[in-house]
């Protein structure tokens, strides 16, 4: 189903790192507020961390401002799914954009959070990540990892369990009267590659109160996807 009206903003996502653990569902079901069901594949539900590069940033219509529109980010979230309409429910949002950070707080109801963060890409292609929390909103949480991709473009299947963790076209929270929101997106479909990836610090889910488990994520790399966003509309 297409989203009603034009989208609102336009934005770029590169060097895309895609971390997935399976965790208990009864451990995430209690940390949802009300009016977000967990969505699982084959019966587990999964957390699943996002480290990226945010440029273009941009409204409609009007072209994206230098030094404003460029930015880390970072995204805690899990899946859900409302009104037949699969999409993510995001524990955090990092961005090393105080204005992006406000922004989205107030417009999305969002919870993003300010830090400082630091991305390097080097000639062969390693990319240097590095986030460390500093607004007080949040509890304190700490990212760093290095990664490449390391294999040619695959396009996950309908059915798959990549495919159920990458492609979903709605943002989903919660205002502070309990209202949910949805956010509609479009991208082209992932361009996932398999990736060599050292996670060194991950404090993230630790901060959302999550316990990840012992056994390694389930990892993919994106070079790049072009998003539009659309305004957000109250579902329930």
């Amino acid at each position: 189903m297409a989203p009603r009206g034009p989208w609102i903003m336009a934005q770029r996502w590169s060097n895309l790192l895609f971390a997935h653990w399976p965790v208990e569902v009864a451990q995430l079901r209690r940390l949802l507020p009300d009016g977000i069901p967990l969505d699982t594949f084959d019966d587990r539900a999964w957390i699943s961390i996002a480290s990226f590069y945010l440029s273009g940033l941009r409204p409609r219509w009007l072209p994206a401002l230098p030094r404003l529109s460029d930015f880390p980010e970072l995204n805690v979230r899990t899946y859900t799914s409302l009104g037949g309409r699969p999409g993510v429910y995001f524990f955090s949002l990092d961005a090393a954009s105080a204005l992006a950070v406000a922004g989205a707080r107030a417009t999305y109801f969002l919870p993003y959070f300010r830090a400082n963060m630091h991305v390097h890409v080097g000639a062969d292609g390693l990319v240097q990540y590095s986030s460390d929390r500093t607004d007080r909103r949040g509890r304190s949480a700490e990212f760093r990892a290095c990664y490449r991709p390391a294999g040619p473009v695959d396009y996950a299947k309908r059915g798959t369990l990549d495919h159920w963790l990458t492609e979903r076209y709605a943002l989903y929270a919660v205002d502070p009267a309990g209202h949910v929101y949805r956010a509609d997106i479009d991208h082209p479909q992932w361009p996932l590659q398999p990736v060599e990836a050292t996670i060194e610090v991950n404090t993230m889910a630790t901060a959302a109160g999550i316990t990840l488990p012992a056994t390694p994520p389930r990892l993919s790399f994106a070079s790049r996807v072009d998003v539009v966003v659309w305004r957000p509309i109250c579902v329930a």
